[in-house]
């Protein structure tokens, strides 16, 4: 199976169960990984053969700086949600980073990593 991956997508989200969360808002980081078969886009160069991961990047953007919700699982299954339309896609693999998660101890990142099969 051929992989797709966007790394590093980034917004600024107002996601949180605090309120200052939600009213100050942070950066949230996506990476995604997207099982598909490149073998009829190699052969015939057509875009519309495979998955446009420009597309996949804009909407990945507009959920994390979208409407808000409590927690990263959810803006992680709305992200595979999103990509349930394209039929290329066998499987979604999604890190939702959230490096300003509201922790009293040091740290360097929070990583929700979700994996969904689409076929």
């Amino acid at each position: 199976m051929d992989r797709i991956q966007i790394m590093g997508i980034s917004g600024w989200g107002h996601h949180g169960v605090l309120a200052a969360e939600r009213e100050t808002g942070q950066e949230f980081r996506v990476d995604i990984e997207m099982g598909v078969d490149i073998d009829a886009a190699a052969s015939s160069d057509d875009l519309t053969t495979t998955v446009d991961y420009s597309v996949i990047a804009e909407r990945v953007h507009a959920i994390v700086t979208g409407e808000p919700v409590d927690l990263i699982e959810t803006v992680a299954m709305r992200i595979i949600d999103s990509c349930r339309e394209f039929s290329g896609i066998r499987y979604v693999e999604v890190a939702v980073h959230k490096p300003s998660a509201p922790i009293e101890v040091p740290f360097e990142d929070v990583v929700l990593r979700v994996r969904r099969e689409l076929t």
